[in-house]
């Protein structure tokens, strides 16, 4: 695992918003914040904004609250501003790991499929917590493994065809954090309480086969991977992926199963004592 998260920068962003998107990140995007319109949050946090699919929707469920939106990656914030403009949403660079926030300043802490990314996840579960009001409540999710995401399983092993010896093994990283009572453990580690794990299932649309290729592999960090390791080839491996996800799962619309783990987990509150509920 790297040290710190994958970079995200360049032309990627764009194009992780624009064909994976729609694909896989917006059903989610949805579910989250369904869950979360449980609740009535005055102040929201959220850790891994990416372009800001998630951010969009809680504004418009809980357009009285302040909201901060947060990502490590720079580049991908400057995509959620262009997407999101004239909005008083609050956009700021951050590790997950080092919150630049006050103890207790957040109701509701949403952290959409950015924990994989992290090096010391407990760490940042932690930092969640910290930030989190007494009966505040994080909510996050975590790809399930890679084999229950198949269009990204074809996608890994049309790349390692090229790459024999020390293939790349980026899109290991995303679909790493898949083991249930693990995300659990952690969690309640971090300090939170009435933690639950949920298996959310999807069916992923796309335009079509070449959309989600380009998504794939320009839309990730496997973009400047390849381009490092086989200069000239990205094209190649491209046309080669097209055609094995249109042979999978459709050329024009594709479809394929999705498979995410969501946590919801909420802090102690006060009781009418004093005491923790």
């Amino acid at each position: 695992m790297p040290n710190t998260p994958p970079t995200f920068s360049g032309t990627i962003p764009e194009n992780y918003d624009r064909y994976l998107g729609p694909y896989i990140f917006e059903p989610y995007a949805r579910h989250v914040v369904e869950c979360a319109a449980s609740g009535t949050p005055g102040n929201i946090l959220e850790i891994a904004c990416g372009t800001g699919r998630v951010t969009r929707h809680l504004q418009k469920t809980f357009p009285g609250a302040r909201l901060i939106a947060t990502d490590f990656n720079n580049d991908m914030i400057n995509i959620a501003r262009q997407l999101t403009p004239g909005t008083n949403i609050e956009w700021q660079t951050a590790d997950a790991q080092e919150l630049p926030f006050e103890d207790r300043s957040f109701d509701l802490v949403v952290f959409q499929f950015g924990l994989m990314f992290v090096s010391d996840k407990q760490k940042a579960l932690a930092e969640a917590r910290r930030v989190l009001k007494p009966g505040g409540r994080l909510l996050f999710s975590t790809w399930d493994r890679l084999e229950n995401n198949p269009a990204f399983n074809t996608a890994d092993r049309v790349v390692k065809k090229y790459f024999p010896i020390d293939p790349p093994r980026f899109f290991h990283l995303p679909f790493s954090l898949y083991d249930d009572d693990q995300l659990t453990a952690w969690t309640k580690a971090a300090g939170f309480t009435d933690v639950r794990a949920s298996l959310v299932k999807f069916t992923g649309y796309s335009p079509s086969a070449a959309d989600t290729a380009a998504g794939m592999l320009e839309g990730s960090p496997m973009y400047a991977t390849l381009n490092e390791l086989a200069p000239g080839q990205l094209p190649v491996i491209k046309e080669d992926l097209t055609n094995a996800l249109a042979e999978e799962f459709g050329e024009a619309p594709l479809t394929s199963p999705t498979q995410a783990w969501v946590v919801d987990a909420s802090t102690f509150s006060p009781g009418p004592s004093g005491t923790s509920t």
